[in-house]
């Protein structure tokens, strides 16, 4: 049986898996954003979060800090899940996902005032955060997984390439 992954080795793996995650994440918020009626198309909570916390940006800084912020929670929260799910399942982190939608949304933002709580947005605009959500969850357990499992390609033998002394 495999040794058990240290925390902060663990913590790394989830902060990759969370960033690589947050890709097809946004590729289903891009998707589903279209899909919505013109009335729901205003912009998605990430960018609503830099417009509350930074108003002063302009359009293309604004839109430059979003995408680094948003990839840079994606990040954090895998790094987070890390410490909980030592090994996560797809449908575990699905269920991580949801979590951290609501945990955000519900949460911790309109606490904070940054935005108006997600039961005071449209369901159809709630709906496609949820989605997206669970594909990030879904992408974090895979990108995890293949992570921890890849760790013994990288360790090992004396390095061949590598002239020392």
């Amino acid at each position: 049986m495999a040794q058990a992954l240290p925390l902060p080795s663990r913590m790394v793996a989830g902060a990759l898996a969370g960033t690589v995650a947050t890709a097809p994440m946004t590729a289903v918020m891009r998707r589903l954003h279209a899909k919505l009626e013109r009335d729901d198309q205003y912009p998605l909570p990430p960018r609503e979060i830099i417009g509350s916390i930074a108003p002063g940006l302009r359009k293309d800084p604004a839109r430059d800090t979003t995408i680094i912020a948003h990839f840079a929670y994606g990040a954090l929260c895998g790094a987070a899940l890390a410490t909980a799910l030592e090994k996560p399942t797809a449908a575990a982190g699905a269920a991580s996902g949801v979590g951290i939608w609501l945990a955000s949304y519900l949460g911790w933002i309109p606490a904070l005032g940054i935005l108006r709580p997600a039961s005071r947005h449209p369901a159809p605009r709630n709906a496609l955060m949820i989605l997206a959500h669970v594909a990030w969850g879904s992408a974090y357990a895979l990108a995890q997984s293949e992570l921890v499992k890849s760790r013994s390609i990288f360790e090992g033998r004396p390095l061949k390439d590598i002239e020392i002394g």
